[in-house]
């Protein structure tokens, strides 16, 4: 059973994802709040699996709230965004708090609960619309530095900059383990070590890092 705690200022909103879960076998609704210090207190106090966290709130904004829930050592909670602002100042603010997922509210429900299930599984999801501006916005960007590059791939293996490289494409841990002739169990270990060694808390982070040190290039 995932265990999700619902924050968003609308009643309504919460309201129809709580009929949405409670609908749904796997999931349960364990607590709601309309801001972001609610959130925290929730958080802290129920441990949920998932927040699904909205943005725009009065008070503490969810962008706030998804950073301090992920600076918390002791946390286990993934916080998915899911709001109808997909602005780009909101998608990089959430991404840069350690937001495991951003869904947009008009999205098919099917979707959000997909998401629900992907980000409680350690896994990241983001709206195809919003990666595609992250890739353009990768386009955009001057080349990195390569003292700024340097510095990040020395702290990593041969092996795991293969593996980073091939996360940055798209590549699943079957393929990677393919791709380099190697078990899935490897490729996990890896994966594992990137986590800790480039301080990022799922995939999705794990692809914004090989963009940012020029491990991939984005297509023009």
């Amino acid at each position: 059973m995932i265990r999700v705690v619902l924050v968003d200022d609308q009643p309504l909103i919460r309201s129809g994802l709580r009929v949405l879960i409670a609908d749904t076998p796997d999931l349960e609704v364990a607590g709601e709040a309309e801001n972001g210090a609610e959130a925290l207190e929730l958080v802290q106090r129920l441990r949920p699996d998932v927040a699904i966290m909205d943005i725009r709130m009065p008070g503490m904004d969810g962008i706030e709230a998804t950073r301090r829930i992920n600076a918390d050592p002791g946390s286990k909670t993934r916080v998915l965004v899911l709001t109808t602002f997909d602005d780009d100042e909101y998608v990089y603010g959430a991404l840069r708090a350690g937001a495991s997922g951003f869904l947009v509210k008009d999205m098919p429900l099917k979707t959000i609960l997909d998401g629900i299930r992907v980000v409680a599984a350690g896994d990241a999801l983001i709206a195809p619309s919003v990666t595609r501006r992250l890739i353009e916005e990768f386009a955009a960007r001057p080349e990195p530095a390569a003292t700024t590059c340097r510095a990040v791939v020395d702290g990593i293996t041969d092996r795991e900059r293969e593996v980073l490289t091939l996360v940055g494409r798209g590549l699943s841990n079957t393929e990677i383990a393919e791709e380099l002739t190697i078990s899935v169990a490897t490729a996990k270990a890896h994966l594992a070590r990137l986590f800790t060694k480039l301080d990022a808390r799922d995939r999705v982070h794990l692809v914004i890092r090989a963009y940012e040190i020029g491990l991939v290039a984005p297509p023009r």
